[in-house]
Formats: structure tokens, C-alpha cells, sequence
């Protein structure tokens, strides 16, 4: 483990800290490591909302997912005026 010095930390922003700690029963110091381990876990996603759906159901098709062929040629929405 290392240890990390945060200088400079606004007052309100201790004070929001404290306050945060105890309310979910943690100390200072691991709510602020909670926090930490919440905003990178977030951002190690890479992939898009559209690429982790097609991750998420892929295996579908492998179980004889069975698609109907396109017959009709795809044509514009027409809306109401």
C-alpha cells in the first residue's frame, strides 16, 4: 500500500468528506478511498453504450437465434406535417 497527501484541500470539502464518512460509517480516509475506486472503475470502460449491448447479447446468437430475411428494401418514415 502507498499513501497519499492531498495538500491544499478546500475547507468545504473536508467538511463535505466528514460529513459523507459518517453518514455511510467509514472513516475519512477510507470514504475518500471509496470515492477514488468508484470514479476509476467508471472510466475503465472503453467501449461504447452500443458495443457493451452487442457484448452483453452476443452469445444469443449462438444459440440459434433465428432472424427472418429482409425482404423489403428499407424507406423513410413519413411524418405528419
Amino acid at each position: 500500500m502507498t499513501t497519499l497527501t492531498i495538500r491544499n484541500l478546500d475547507g468545504g470539502v473536508k467538511a463535505q468528506l466528514r460529513i459523507e464518512a459518517a453518514r455511510h460509517g467509514l472513516s475519512m480516509e477510507e470514504e475518500v478511498r471509496m470515492i477514488l475506486q468508484n470514479a476509476l472503475m467508471r472510466t475503465t470502460s472503453t467501449a461504447g453504450f452500443g458495443s457493451r449491448i452487442h457484448q452483453r447479447f452476443a452469445s444469443l446468437a449462438d444459440k440459434g437465434l433465428n432472424l427472418p430475411d429482409r425482404t423489403e428494401r428499407p424507406r423513410a418514415t413519413e411524418l405528419p406535417e
